[in-house]
């Protein structure tokens, strides 16, 4: 029945994108080629299949038709697969960018527009908004020394795997191009495994508690390599080298950051609510939270951090409490305010990501190797977490696997190095980041079904130890 849903999915989208194909490759009959720089600078693509048009909101326009519909539908056919709706909607996006393979560039402007770009980026921001609002900075500080060690390995060991494959299979790289490499296995995504717990009906065990406190702290860490990282970056490219103290001051104003949002914020949050509390207008709960969401990512960028680090920061500042007085005159709660915004703008990234993936670049020698050993050091990396949980009795193969799933952050960290250059040429070049991508989509594949099969072996193992009750 779910193959028969999905294929049937399939056509609808066939259907859907068939005028789209159809008009790209009638094509304009009067030029042979298009101008010079137009695809490049508003994807004359898009705005032949508009009518022409030269605004340059066209082509955003008409993307953002096919990228919404694309992330729907591969999103629906992931869920009905038992799959997170982000796998779908990333794989959605490699297909978009790949018809090219069959001679179709109608859709080529999508992964050079700007307008989408800029959207995808907001996206993000609301996305690292929305893992802040989830998280709990007085939870993080409660689980306990498993969490944090937990956390500590699944950082530390993926990194120097990540680090130590991409030296050994990309000799010819920079080892900044390595370091970076290293740094997007770091981190764990909350999202995903969250869902499989909650499915399942485990997000109460303690080992739910451990798994998820420990993403959430491998989330502040892996920002802090990042930030780290990009810098050293940045500085390499302007001819520069940094210090031993360069590197301390940039994780120092990470942490220093992040601490003064926390802090700072816990303080100016609640009195800025009561304050805005006397006003009538409607819609000022959400107004508020996203104008402090992005001045935190503003503030975060200004002291080049990314922004991702300021909005995952003014998440973990905002709590019910502080806003309790709109809940009490009618207003819905912060989280179902974001969440029909995210809903829009967060899957548009994560299309554009698959987008930005080249499948022809696996033809090219040892990508598709690169990626099987980068997804092997993800999956090897995280399982060392096993050696972190202190308690006894708990089943620590599942809190490993648990924090295996890259996700939303792997992407973002990818995303980020694309764009960073260094010597003139992209960090993460097209054949590393499709090999990125891969390592993405096999730790979120594996993970739930692998996850249910230890929580169930985890029971039964327990039930066994359990001794019997005594007799009266």
């Amino acid at each position: 029945m779910k193959t028969l849903l999905s294929v049937a999915l399939l056509v609808a989208v066939a259907g859907l994108l068939l005028p789209l194909w159809a008009a790209g490759t009638e094509g304009p009959t009067e030029t042979a080629e298009p101008a010079q720089g137009a695809v490049d600078d508003h994807g004359s693509e898009g705005e032949e299949h508009a009518g022409g048009h030269a605004s340059p909101v066209t082509p955003v326009l008409l993307g953002l038709v096919i990228i919404m519909i694309a992330a729907k539908v591969g999103g629906e056919i992931a869920e009905r697969v038992s799959q997170p709706a982000v796998l779908g909607e990333l794989i959605a996006g490699v297909i978009l960018g790949n018809l090219v393979l069959l001679g179709y560039h109608g859709l080529d402007f999508l992964a050079t527009n700007e307008g989408i770009s800029i959207i995808a980026e907001i996206g993000v921001v609301l996305l690292l908004f929305e893992v802040g609002l989830e998280s709990n900075v007085k939870e993080m500080m409660s689980v306990g020394a498993s969490s944090l060690l937990v956390a500590i390995l699944g950082v530390v060991a993926p990194f120097f795997l990540g680090w130590g494959v991409s030296a050994w299979m990309l000799p010819a790289e920079d080892i900044l191009v390595h370091i970076f490499i290293g740094a997007t296995l770091c981190a764990t995504s909350v999202g995903i495994t969250a869902r499989v717990l909650t499915d399942l009906g485990k997000i109460t065990t303690r080992e739910s508690k451990i798994i998820l406190g420990a993403a959430v702290i491998d989330d502040v860490l892996g920002l802090v390599i990042l930030a780290v990282v990009s810098g050293v970056i940045s500085a390499a490219n302007t001819g520069g080298q940094l210090a031993s103290t360069d590197v301390l001051l940039i994780v120092g104003k990470a942490a220093g950051f992040l601490v003064a949002a926390i802090v700072l914020g816990s303080w100016l949050s609640p009195r800025m609510f009561r304050l805005c509390s006397k006003l009538q207008i409607r819609g000022l709960l959400l107004t508020v939270s996203l104008a402090f969401c992005f001045f935190l990512a503003y503030l975060a960028n200004s002291i080049d951090l990314a922004p991702i680090v300021g909005a995952f920061a003014a998440g973990l500042v905002l709590d019910e409490a502080h806003y309790r007085s709109y809940r009490e005159l009618g207003e819905h709660g912060l989280e179902e305010l974001i969440h029909p915004i995210a809903v829009f703008l967060v899957p548009i990234f994560f299309v554009l990501m698959g987008i930005k993936v080249d499948l022809s670049t696996f033809g090219q020698k040892g990508v598709l190797g690169f990626a099987a050993a980068l997804s092997i050091a993800a999956i090897i990396g995280k399982m060392i977490c096993a050696l972190g949980v202190v308690e006894k009795g708990l089943d620590r193969v599942s809190v490993a696997v648990g924090m295996v799933p890259r996700g939303e952050v792997g992407l973002i960290f990818a995303g980020i190095g694309a764009s960073l250059i260094l010597r003139g040429q992209p960090v993460i070049s097209v054949p590393i980041f499709s090999a990125v991508v891969i390592m993405v989509i096999v730790t979120t594949l594996m993970t739930p079904p692998v996850l249910k099969i230890t929580l169930a072996r985890g029971d039964k193992i327990k039930a066994s130890r359990s001794p019997a009750e005594p007799q009266p």
